[in-house]
């Protein structure tokens, strides 16, 4: 039995990847801020919810002691673990970042997805087989004007994923993905965000007008197939566009 624990489920990539997942009939288990009514209708046999806000620093703490991961883990023979939910802001130089907004960022991006990926590693049994995915991105090997902490949270990911590959554990397999640019919120948002605190803007906004944008559905189903494919794991970090 294969189910999957999604964080930032509940919209843009990772409701496309939760889409993906349920309609092959993988249990889900979904952390996110806010439940998605819609889609606990359609798969209410399927789908699990949590609302927590992974930004928050005692979020890890609560989820590992509510024991509701450790139910969910229970009785599958493989686990995926898929730490989707990110933020991009703050979006500036260095002398326009709100330090709050760093920490949180850091939290989330960073933090957030470091101890899941410990606390369910530890949760497992030795016949249950784990595989990771971090949600990276294309800034993790590329620098960007005004997105210091983005590159270097999602840069943190793709290292992570190399180390954990290096420990060798015998039921764990990891990898960092970047997914390439898909049309979300997070693309909305840099759109809306003032030129001189992020540059290259216009690239983004002429990207939209193109359509060059990837559906989040489309590119949800992409990186199932990946997680799922008989390959995964031999690449520390791989980028879903190197696939098609």
């Amino acid at each position: 039995m294969i189910k999957a624990i999604l964080t930032g489920h509940s919209r843009g990539l990772g409701l496309g990847i939760a889409r993906a997942l349920l309609s092959q009939g993988h249990a889900v288990l979904g952390i996110s801020r806010s439940h998605h009514a819609e889609l606990q209708h359609q798969y209410d046999d399927k789908l699990q919810q949590i609302s927590l806000d992974l930004a928050q620093p005692t979020a890890i703490e609560q989820l590992e002691a509510s024991g509701q991961l450790q139910e969910f883990i229970a009785h599958a023979t493989q686990l995926l673990l898929i730490n989707n939910a990110g933020l991009v802001s703050p979006i500036g130089p260095l002398s326009a970042q709100a330090t709050a907004d760093i920490a949180r960022s850091v939290q989330l991006n960073v933090a957030a997805p470091l101890a899941l990926s410990a606390m369910v590693t530890q949760a497992i049994q030795i016949h249950q087989q784990l595989r990771i995915l971090h949600v990276s991105s294309g800034a993790s090997q590329s620098a960007y004007p005004g997105w210091s902490v983005y590159c270097a949270t999602k840069a943190a990911l793709d290292m992570h994923a190399r180390a954990v590959q290096q420990d060798q554990l015998t039921n764990v397999t990891i990898c960092s993905l970047a997914p390439g640019i898909i049309d979300t919120g997070m693309q909305t948002q840099i759109r809306a965000t003032d030129e001189s605190l992020f540059p290259n803007k216009e690239r983004f906004v002429q990207l939209k007008n193109s359509n060059s944008l990837s559906n989040p559905d489309v590119a949800g189903e992409r990186l199932v197939r990946y997680l799922l494919s008989p390959s995964f794991g031999k690449l520390a970090v791989d980028d879903l566009r190197a696939q098609q």
